[in-house]
């Protein structure tokens, strides 16, 4: 029997009991040069290594006694009932931009035609490109085929789904599901949608929502962390917005899920520091990793609520202090990416040498590359679980990046 309230999640360490992955699939294949900035992409992965790569981030997940499930998994688990199926046909054809209206036929028909729900959602997934797709004759080209028809996609592939920590957040017992900065991403929202409304576990109104994806200002599940389960730490970034902060805040207090305070972080928005988890993440219970070319820019600002107003308050001081004080302890280390060296800081903060995934106090998933942070961490008393990433780093995003937790045990 599923539990009353499926999702739980009070903290960035506590241990870690389901997390949801989504393993790289074909939309990878569907990546080429003259369109990855497009995709948010900078190179192209190998798809058979990359899927190599995850499936050794999944089992050594495993081996600490992590679930596993996948998204593309419970998405097609949403999708049994017929007129379910069609409805997520039809809303992805709406959000594919698909400006043709004999492509867009043609696609629906594709779609249609396949009967069983992982399929449907793998090809979804992946794209359509035009080749697969029968010919038009002259009199069905509208002009809006004619004028796009060097370009080879009828509907974009997403392969950013395997940074599974963006398109929603878990926090609490709750789920904000995310408005994403760019249109490419956007449409991955539209899976955990269904997954919350239709799932057999997670739908029918058991996970309450903290945001809505059809909210006009963006916010993704990078810039989103739980501190603890009094304290939210929120990044207003290049994927974020102050105005989705305020709105994500506002629910969060009004459905009271149990948080008290939200620290907002704000820093230098660009590409290089996309999300807070690129340059900030929690590995102990007094521990976190940095990247120390955001400190001098940092604001900080300290919002509660009450009495229907929100509050806030501009921290000052150094962040440790800061953190120490919003988590009660007396002190906390931040562990810097790289240590000392602004070259090393540089280069293992790209290749997310600060975006880790702590799977219980002190037990941390790393990217094996990032040599001088690990050995640092290690200095610390952590227990490091190295991964390979040659191919998953091509995306720019870490083992935090690549999961979405639906369970962590309290802590003590």
């Amino acid at each position: 029997m599923a539990q009353e309230q499926p999702i739980k999640v009070f903290s960035e360490i506590g241990r870690l009991k389901k997390v949801m992955l989504h393993r790289p699939g074909k939309e990878l294949e569907n990546l080429m040069p003259d369109y990855l900035e497009r995709m948010l992409f900078d190179d192209i992965p190998f798809l058979e290594e990359a899927q190599r790569e995850h499936d050794e981030f999944a089992q050594k997940l495993r081996d600490e006694g992590v679930e596993v499930l996948y998204l593309e998994q419970l998405a097609a688990e949403s999708l049994v009932d017929d007129d379910v199926r069609k409805a997520f046909i039809e809303e992805y054809l709406d959000e594919a931009n698909i400006r043709g209206r004999a492509t867009k036929k043609a696609v629906r028909d594709l779609l249609l035609a396949i009967e069983d729900p992982k399929e449907l959602i793998d090809k979804t997934m992946a794209g359509v490109q035009k080749a697969e797709l029968p010919d038009l004759t002259e009199a069905e080209r509208g002009l809006t085929d004619l004028v796009e028809s060097n370009y080879p996609f009828a509907v974009d592939p997403m392969p950013n789904l395997y940074f599974t920590r963006d398109p929603f957040a878990t926090m609490g017992h709750g789920v904000s599901l995310n408005h994403m900065y760019a249109e490419t991403r956007n449409r991955e929202t539209l899976y955990g949608k269904y997954i919350f409304q239709h799932h057999p576990v997670y739908g029918g109104n058991k996970v309450p929502l903290v945001y809505s994806r059809d909210e006009a200002t963006r916010i993704e599940g990078g810039d989103e962390l739980v501190l603890s389960k009094d304290v939210l730490a929120v990044g207003i970034s290049q994927r974020t917005d102050a105005a989705s902060i305020e709105k994500l805040l506002i629910n969060i207090f009004e459905q009271d899920l149990g948080f008290k305070k939200v620290l907002a972080f704000e820093f230098a928005n660009n590409r290089k520091f996309m999300h807070l988890d690129t340059v900030f993440t929690m590995v102990d219970y007094d521990k976190f990793t940095i990247h120390p070319e955001i400190e001098g820019d940092l604001k900080v600002y300290a919002v509660t609520y009450e009495e229907g107003q929100l509050h806030i308050k501009q921290e000052f001081g150094p962040l440790d202090e800061v953190l120490a004080a919003a988590l009660g302890l007396e002190a906390v280390d931040l562990i810097r990416c790289g240590g000392d060296s602004l070259v090393a800081a540089g280069r293992e903060q790209w290749n997310d040498g600060s975006n880790t995934l702590t799977v219980a106090p002190g037990v941390v998933v790393v990217y094996k590359r990032n040599t001088i942070t690990n050995a640092i961490l290690e200095s610390k008393g952590l227990r490091l679980i190295k991964i390979g990433g040659s191919e998953l780093v091509r995306g720019r995003g870490g083992p935090r990046c690549m999961s979405m937790p639906f369970e962590r045990e309290d802590l003590a």
